[in-house]
């Protein structure tokens, strides 16, 4: 599919992976939305960007999350692509202290619950498009997970398996196309913690392969080295889901 002149909303798209997409999606005459918590940080990437509208909204809390689903209708109505790229991580190790299920909860809900309850409230609007796509930003941690950031990859797996079962449903009675990113490091601040300046691939590197991935409707979109990762892993995987769904 083609991104341009649509409407597109990108979680966390203050800064990072979610900025760039902003980016090159702003250049290509599309009308993009930017939401997050920090309404500073927001405005300053809006101001460097052409087309780009800055939201406040904590996308963890359900009453912010209802209000922006009735101010998107409202406001923005012919809203067709869903970037679900807002994040968060802890670098820690199991142990006997390292307070896992806090960190825990608080990334599942983050990276996975709060994409189901978002994707859910917007897709009777994106259901009203002619054309529409739903991207979540997974991981490669969320294959194959980290042992320094555990839960992180739990919450990443979790969001793997949403994004083929939505896939799955969305295709048989729908205009909504499923994407999953699936980048590596990433140079951001997010990242800083685990390595991201010395190891980490460029953002803007993640945006080009997300678009071009989506532009040839490859469902499953690696960057740089998780490709031949992901397409070893997605090649068993997909064959699993299949006969267990076509099983019931």
């Amino acid at each position: 599919m083609k991104i341009q002149n649509k409407t597109v909303l990108i979680t966390g798209g203050g800064s990072g992976i979610g900025y760039e997409i902003a980016r090159l999606l702003s250049r290509q005459h599309n009308q993009v939305i930017i939401i997050g918590r920090n309404e500073a940080k927001l405005k300053q990437a809006a101001s460097t960007l052409p087309n780009v509208v800055p939201i406040v909204c904590d996308i963890t809390s359900g009453q912010e999350v209802n209000l922006l689903a009735v101010q998107l209708r409202q406001q923005f109505p012919y809203l067709s692509v869903l970037i679900n790229n807002a994040g968060k991580a802890f670098k820690y190790e199991h142990g006997a202290k390292a307070d896992a299920y806090d960190k825990a909860r608080q990334e599942l809900d983050t990276n996975y619950l709060s994409v189901i309850r978002l994707t859910e409230l917007l897709l009777p609007l994106m259901q009203e498009q002619p054309e529409a796509a739903i991207v979540n930003v997974s991981s490669i941690v969320g294959l194959s997970p980290s042992a320094v950031i555990p839960t992180y990859s739990d919450s990443k797996a979790a969001l793997h398996s949403y994004t083929l079962s939505l896939r799955k449903t969305l295709a048989a009675a729908s205009n909504i196309k499923v994407f999953e990113l699936m980048p590596p490091t990433v140079n951001t601040t997010f990242s800083a913690e685990i390595g991201g300046a010395l190891y980490g691939i460029p953002a803007a590197e993640v945006a080009e392969a997300l678009v071009s991935g989506m532009e040839q409707d490859e469902w499953e979109i690696g960057v740089g080295g998780t490709i031949p990762f992901a397409t070893a892993f997605f090649a068993q995987r997909h064959k699993a889901f299949d006969a267990m769904n076509e099983a019931r």
